[in-house]
């Protein structure tokens, strides 16, 4: 994990650190006599770089309601391998040629690899869960990963209509990206035995975290710079994903305007010259601008959910390492 604060990096390197060892440990132990494609497969798609937010969320939200072992980086492993799983199965439907600068897991190995050592990583994230928290933490657990599936069937649904809403967007983004941070969270929270409102308010953080990642990543997507990114500029707007900064604009443009927009979603979006043409569309109409405004505005009631944690002394340094996390999602360059 990567930022641009030095203290911040540090103390949440730390935590990747432990997390990937928690991995590399549990892997080497439940990999043992598996096949060695599997082991091949599984060791590109989880050490291949990533922010490790999930996972690192689960133990600053354990920490910041009392507890801190060697166990809780095993259930922080469990959101890194669900995530992991959720990357590879996406690589394959949006048939992506790279994530994070290099070739997707479906392209390195075979479409059959990437779905089946993805239901690996999802179900061994079930057993943590399960394992670690119990029938309450795997609620939480299973309802994120079925909001995710629910999620994608939404987005792909939407794809390419021009009426899609803003409602819309807001919908899918809560169920494929705030549902699962907020779980993460919760997750740590109740492992470390917090009250229900310390659950409650860490959750709503997370999703609220989660909605203001995904519009950054958005707004990546479009702005970003290729070589921090990792992926092709461009993407969402080529798969006909209309992401806020493009629903912005379509809201601000004029008759005129909104009839070219709108030409160019039903067009050829494969086209670079059309990417373009909608790039410079946005930001002429704003469309950047006030999606940025929005992923502020979601930062700052996620900062407000911490308000309980920050007062008491024993959670103050850990709920302000999150506030600080939350804070750095709006610069972020990948």
């Amino acid at each position: 994990m990567n930022t641009d604060k030095s203290p911040l990096k540090s103390a949440l390197q730390a935590i990747a650190t432990q997390v990937e060892q928690a991995m590399q440990a549990e892997l080497q132990e439940h990999l043992a006599a598996a096949d060695p494609l599997l082991k091949e497969v599984l060791h590109y798609s989880l050490f291949s770089g990533g922010k490790r937010i999930r996972p690192v969320l689960c133990v600053i939200s354990a920490r910041a309601c009392g507890r801190d072992d060697s166990a809780l980086y095993s259930l922080a492993a469990a959101l890194e391998y669900l995530h992991t799983a959720t990357l590879m199965h996406d690589d394959v439907i949006d048939h992506a040629p790279l994530r994070r600068g290099r070739e997707t897991t479906v392209e390195r190995f075979s479409l059959a690899d990437a779905i089946l050592a993805g239901d690996w990583l999802h179900a061994r994230s079930l057993y943590l869960v399960g394992r670690l928290t119990a029938a309450a933490g795997l609620e939480v657990f299973c309802r994120a990963t079925e909001g995710l599936a629910n999620g994608e069937f939404l987005q792909k649904r939407l794809a390419g209509d021009p009426a899609a809403t803003e409602a819309d967007y807001f919908e899918v983004i809560r169920q494929k990206t705030g549902n699962l941070i907020a779980s993460a969270c919760a997750l740590g929270a109740l492992y470390a035995g917090a009250r229900p409102e310390q659950v409650a308010a860490l959750r709503r953080y997370g999703e609220l975290v989660g909605m203001a990642f995904q519009i950054v990543d958005d707004l990546l997507d479009y702005t970003g710079k290729g070589a921090e990114t990792g992926k092709e500029l461009g993407n969402d707007f080529r798969e006909g994903k209309l992401t806020l900064p493009l629903l912005r604009a379509l809201a601000a443009a004029g008759p005129d305007e909104r009839q070219a927009m709108r030409a160019l979603i039903a067009g050829d979006r494969s086209q670079p010259a059309a990417v373009t043409q909608m790039t410079v569309c946005i930001a002429h109409l704003g469309g950047f601008r006030s999606a940025t405004a929005t992923a502020r505005e979601y930062i700052a009631r996620a900062v407000q959910e911490l308000s309980g944690l920050l007062a008491e002394p024993a959670s103050a340094a850990h709920a302000a390492l999150l506030q600080e996390l939350a804070e750095y999602i709006l610069i972020r360059e990948k």
